[in-house]
């Protein structure tokens, strides 16, 4: 490629990365779309547990009250409602299965693995990795699930699909003690410390960087062995990719060939978004990342396109985002 065909294609790459987070504004009649966030509470068993969890919970609701949405809580009625097995399951059930509209839900509290079955335990009957499956398989929405209790990485297999985003607390079935993990991401998910590429947003990716490192740090702090390590899984092979892979927000391995890097979806998830952020359309924030995506794919094919296709096809792809 030509001396001078490189420097407008570096001039462009750096306009597009000044523009990326950007956007024209929303049509006036644009219809308003908002994520739905469910918060499950699980049995705590113990009344100090009961109020880490509610503390959990009620961070992410004001959390979620910043972006104009009302998170909702399963799991702290003081009645005599045992069965929130059958509550969650309703619950997913009367979510609409189409659309750009992000369904977050995060598990709070502990969980279980007999060697077989991971469970989420709850007042009454506990929820199995695969029963919650079952249930999320018919919504075709961006879905992000966080299971921040122990002995949730099961969970990261079961739920592994395409258009969602998987994180646990543990790296293993067999870490089964309290977790601190999502205590510290409750507080990252919306932190500007967090905020590592400095766009005025916190993506989830980016909280789950900072909550690992520092659950990383209590232990190391404490002189204890960590009993968690936790994973995200982006790319729908349920391998998951722990924090210490990542060199800012870009994961430098991966578990296995001829798939695309975890952490790209998880950062173009953010539950507050930027002024920016929130001008873009649905539609048009959709292009976007996937155009995002297809840039990504591109850059770990490289060794394998010769250099003038690869800058014919990333010019391409950035003139697109430039549009958007």
């Amino acid at each position: 490629m030509h001396s001078s065909t490189l420097r407008s294609l570096g001039l462009l790459i750096s306009l597009v990365a000044g523009m990326a987070r950007s956007a024209v504004g929303a049509p006036a009649d644009a219809p308003s779309v908002s994520p739905s966030v469910w918060l499950v509470m699980g049995a705590s068993g113990d009344t100090d547990l009961t109020t880490n969890f509610l503390r959990q919970a009620h961070t992410w609701q004001d959390t979620a009250a910043r972006a104009g949405i009302t998170a909702r809580l399963i799991g702290d009625s003081p009645d005599n409602q045992t069965n929130d097995w059958s509550r969650l399951r309703d619950a997913l059930a009367g979510e609409p299965r189409d659309g750009n509209a992000e369904l977050w839900l995060i598990l709070i509290g502990h969980g279980t693995f007999d060697g077989r079955d991971a469970k989420f335990n709850l007042r009454g009957p506990d929820v199995s990795a695969g029963e919650l499956s079952g249930w999320l398989n018919p919504i075709h929405r961006p879905t992000i699930v966080i299971d921040t209790t122990s002995a949730s990485a099961p969970f990261l297999n079961k739920l592994k699909a395409p258009n969602r985003v998987v994180v646990t607390a543990t790296r293993s079935g067999h870490e089964k003690n309290y977790s601190r993990f999502g205590s510290f991401l409750a507080e990252a998910i919306a932190d500007p410390a967090a905020d590592l590429d400095q766009d005025g947003q916190t993506s989830l990716l980016e909280a789950f960087l900072s909550a690992s490192h520092r659950s990383a740090e209590f232990y190391q702090t404490a002189g204890r062995l960590a009993t968690e390590h936790s994973l995200l899984d982006d790319n729908g092979d349920g391998q998951g990719t722990p924090a210490d892979w990542f060199r800012g927000v870009l994961a430098v391995k991966k578990p296995q060939k001829n798939v695309l890097v975890d952490g790209l979806r998880a950062h173009q998830v953010h539950l507050v978004a930027s002024e920016a952020e929130r001008l873009l359309t649905p539609e048009s924030r959709r292009l976007r990342d996937e155009l995002e995506r297809q840039v990504m794919r591109l850059r770990e094919e490289k060794a394998r396109v010769p250099e003038e296709e690869y800058y014919t096809r990333l010019e391409k792809l950035l003139l697109e985002l430039a549009r958007i």
